[in-house]
């Protein structure tokens, strides 16, 4: 997958991981490339739902902010779950600035990681890589080409450029910082000092596990809220797992799509193969990027980002 050995830091600020082949078997594969991993104890740690307890999950964090230590290429989240938000006022985000501003690190995860992504972005201006982890992605039994593939492609080059062939019927070519995550978490963080007030963004969203009248409530959140009139498009990720009922009467997530684009008042596309899929592609949250939409698909071309060296 690359031609360089990295040093991969595992981090867990949410959820213990369940299913420990799988983080064997991810912590192996990487071992097999010829990857150093640290921070492994963070795998196995226990504290009631949470991977440890919330100073030590932080501590996780923090530690990277001291200038004895080396810094790693690759900060790794081991999985998602619940508990980040527990641990947002407890970052220190003046010494993360100071240590890892445009330095060539890259944070990366997804999920319930989204809000560690965006707090670090609001409160130190760090970009950081919605992407795989370890224990769904890099421990997966059938390992995803195609997730390693865009994972190494974006964090080692200063730009890349994602076409996706998904029809759209809305068109638009704007330009704009690119910012996102997981739906209910992004929301969970309106109103609070650790969502970025990005203005003409561009903003994608995924989710998994939610009916369509809740992905529906929380984009009306977003919409009310005044944040999606700020941005120049929404894209729309993955959101499988939810279930259709007889009550909803032929209401289902290509509805709420509609009824979100006949009010939001910005361009929506859909098909970008982000969130909890096998096949998923890496973003930087905080690059610049450029979304062009026809009828036959979508470019995201993305730069201005840390990558590695």
């Amino acid at each position: 997958m690359t031609t360089k050995h990295r040093t991969f830091e595992l981090i867990a600020p949410s959820g213990y991981p369940q299913d420990l082949e799988a983080v064997h078997r991810g912590i192996a594969r990487l071992h097999a490339e010829g990857h150093r991993v640290d921070g492994i104890q963070a795998t196995e740690r226990r504290y009631q739902r949470f991977a440890g307890t919330d100073g030590q999950r932080a501590a996780d964090i923090n530690r990277l902010a001291d200038s004895s230590r080396a810094l790693p290429d690759i900060v790794l989240a081991v999985r998602g779950g619940y508990g980040a938000v527990r641990i947002l006022h407890g970052l220190d985000y003046e010494g993360l600035q100071r240590r890892l501003a445009g330095r060539p690190i890259a944070f990366c995860g997804h999920s319930d990681f989204t809000a560690i992504q965006l707090a670090l972005f609001a409160r130190a201006g760090l970009t950081t890589f919605g992407g795989p982890m370890l224990a769904s992605d890099f421990g997966a039994e059938d390992l995803s080409g195609f997730t390693m593939h865009h994972f190494w492609n974006a964090l080692s080059k200063p730009g890349f450029k994602l076409k996706v062939d998904a029809p759209q019927t809305q068109t638009t070519d704007v330009s704009g910082t690119l910012w996102g995550g997981n739906l209910a978490v992004l929301t969970s963080l309106i109103g609070t000092p650790f969502l970025p007030p990005v203005e003409g963004g561009i903003l994608f969203v995924e989710d998994i596990n939610e009916q369509p009248f809740r992905i529906e409530r929380m984009l009306y959140q977003l919409h009310l809220s005044g944040i999606l009139a700020r941005q120049q498009a929404l894209v729309l990720g993955d959101f499988s797992g939810g279930k259709q009922f007889d009550y909803d009467n032929g209401y289902d997530l290509t509805e709420t799509i509609e009824q979100v684009r006949s009010v939001v008042g910005i361009p929506v596309i859909t098909g970008l193969p982000f969130g909890h899929i096998p096949d998923m592609v890496t973003l930087p949250v905080g690059a610049l990027a450029r979304l062009q939409a026809t009828a036959k698909g979508f470019e995201l071309a993305v730069e201005g980002y840390p990558h590695l060296v």
